[in-house]
């Protein structure tokens, strides 16, 4: 019939399909179904209702509905440990699915613990080279890199590409996972080329597996992009922003926080070259899908700030400027303490403008 366990591992299968594709809107009804069933027929606190928890939550982040994610996350690490025990991998999986949601709400204190228990459960159980183990350890060096911390992220994530280069060759969509990370290492410690090189073989790996207009591969276009700004080749920069902003667009939505980064991105690109009309009108963009988001208070909108602040700057406007810096810094002190290069940078940025005011 309509309502048993086998029609349900059919549908889970189909939405994995969807989930896979980016496609959240086609996978959330079939999940939501498989959901009912196996909570009709095993129960409530059922180790396969925990997979039906888990696989939706990650729909409703694809969607950007994090707060939803989370509850979801949350009773599945709940029924997780009661019925396998805190160390069985199952947990591993929910600790890690959880700190990825903190990790969107820039609760990156709250994310930690939970990606160093994720790793020593799956080092434990599977041993120190496993596809998991390489996983959790990409996310790990994601949170250092965030965090500031890019002497940290590194080794994480080197070891986080060799894993998955060994166990799942070079042209998987895993890999290009970590080598996205590990460019973004390079990236913020001036390692340019070495940032473009990785980048690239990200951007190659996921055209080749999902085609050329898929959220990863606007990812790495939008990432690829910011190594070229950072370099002030900003013709370069471009064409590969305005890919990232339509696949965005297109995929995940107008009001979507990742289409806002592209946004912001763009204006600097922009403003650095002069174009103020036009890099006011992404950056207004961007921070009115801020300002809708969950996490308004987040270290990108504190980025987009900083820019609204140059531009500010770049036209007289000092006042204006001093204010946008000021929210950028309270927003990137809250989120990463007081020793981070973004607050210092923040701090850097007001001393120009005080400094111009005389």
């Amino acid at each position: 019939g309509p309502d048993d366990l086998g029609v349900a591992r059919n549908l889970r299968l189909l939405g994995r399909v969807y989930w896979e594709q980016g496609s959240f809107a086609e996978a959330e009804p079939l999940q939501t179904r498989v959901l009912a069933i196996r909570e009709a027929a095993l129960g409530s606190d059922h180790p396969d209702v925990a997979d039906s928890l888990n696989m939706l939550a990650f729909t409703y982040r694809g969607q950007g509905r994090c707060a939803e994610s989370e509850r979801l996350l949350v009773r599945t690490l709940s029924i997780r440990e009661a019925a396998l025990g805190p160390d069985h991998p199952a947990v591993a999986v929910s600790l890690n699915s959880l700190a990825v949601v903190y990790y969107d709400f820039a609760r990156y204190a709250d994310a930690q613990p939970l990606w160093e228990r994720a790793v020593a459960i799956w080092e434990k159980a599977y041993g120190p080279d496993h596809r998991h183990v390489g996983f959790a350890l990409n996310n790990l060096a994601s949170l250092h890199r965030q965090c500031g911390h890019a002497k940290r992220a590194e080794p994480l994530s080197l070891r986080s590409v060799a894993i998955r280069e060994t166990l799942l060759g070079p042209a998987h969509p895993e890999l290009a996972m970590s080598l996205n990370v590990l460019a973004r290492v390079y990236a913020d410690q001036g390692r340019f080329a070495e940032a473009e090189q990785q980048h690239m073989r990200a951007l190659a790996i996921r055209e080749n597996a999902f085609g050329p207009d898929r959220p990863d591969v606007a990812q790495s276009l939008n990432n690829l992009a910011d190594v070229y700004r950072l370099q002030g080749r900003y013709a370069e920069a471009e064409p590969l922003l305005l890919r990232a902003i339509f696949i965005r667009e297109q995929t995940l939505g107008r009001e979507h926080p990742e289409l806002a980064v592209s946004l912001s991105i763009l204006a600097d690109v922009y403003r650095r070259q002069g174009r103020h009309e036009e890099a006011q009108t992404l950056l207004a963009r961007a921070l009115a899908i801020r300002k809708n988001a969950l996490v308004q208070e987040h270290p990108e909108s504190a980025f987009a700030l900083s820019v609204l602040a140059l531009q500010h700057a770049d036209q007289g406007r000092l006042a204006e400027a001093e204010a946008a810096h000021l929210r950028a810094l309270s927003i990137r002190k809250n989120a990463f303490g007081t020793a981070h290069p973004d607050v210092a940078e923040s701090l850097k940025n007001l001393a120009d403008v005080y400094q111009q005011d005389g």
